[in-house]
């Protein structure tokens, strides 16, 4: 995993509610003009005039547009969780709404802005917050998928946690190239495919 970038770091955690309000509107802002003019286009001003503050309140927050990207891709992946997991029918014969409920969970937090979505899989700089964001999201969402395998009755497979690596990585890659470049391909078709090829593997079809 690469190493942090400090200069990524943001210049001030809000305190009160007020402050806090202004920064989620210059991420709010930032995300918008990203997304309609691009990483290079999308400047500090830009991003400023669009969240209503000045250059140097904007500045009170963040040190520059890298940590703006950064605290982006860390608010996408906080989102990430799989909330439905501990809900799930795992009763024989359910294997493939379970798998279809972790696909299509994937799907829903990746749907926003496929631009900004693209932007920060391709540019996002690395912050220590995002590494920790990354390693804090990876751990719980493989407990998650390994109880579920490892309760559901109806998978098959030699090595579980291997399994659970290979299914993690599988959706969320994909998930990431589809909803990123989805390329004209319907998502119900994309999500049909993943969850059936899922399923087999798990049920050693």
């Amino acid at each position: 995993m690469p190493s942090a970038d400090r200069r990524l770091e943001p210049r001030r955690k809000p305190r009160q509610v007020r402050a806090e309000l202004t920064r989620e509107r210059i991420l709010t802002a930032a995300a918008h003009v990203f997304a309609e003019h691009g990483y290079a286009a999308g400047t500090t001003n830009r991003i400023a005039e669009r969240a209503r503050v000045s250059i140097g309140s904007l500045y009170q927050y963040f040190p520059n547009k890298d940590a703006i990207l950064a605290e982006l891709a860390v608010q996408h992946i906080d989102r990430g969780t799989w909330t439905e997991a501990d809900r799930l029918d795992l009763s024989p014969g359910t294997l493939e709404a379970a798998v279809r409920a972790l696909v299509r969970d994937a799907i829903d937090n990746h749907s926003d802005d496929p631009r900004l979505l693209r932007l920060m899989i391709e540019e996002a700089p690395v912050s220590q917050e995002l590494l920790d964001t990354v390693a804090r999201h990876q751990q719980l969402r493989t407990s998650q998928v390994r109880d579920v395998l490892a309760r559901h009755p109806d998978v098959r497979v030699g090595d579980l946690d291997m399994a659970t690596e290979l299914v993690l990585f599988t959706v969320e890659m994909n998930t990431h190239k589809f909803m990123a470049m989805p390329q004209g391909i319907p998502v119900e078709k994309f999500e049909n495919e993943l969850v059936a090829m899922m399923t087999r593997y798990l049920r050693g079809d």
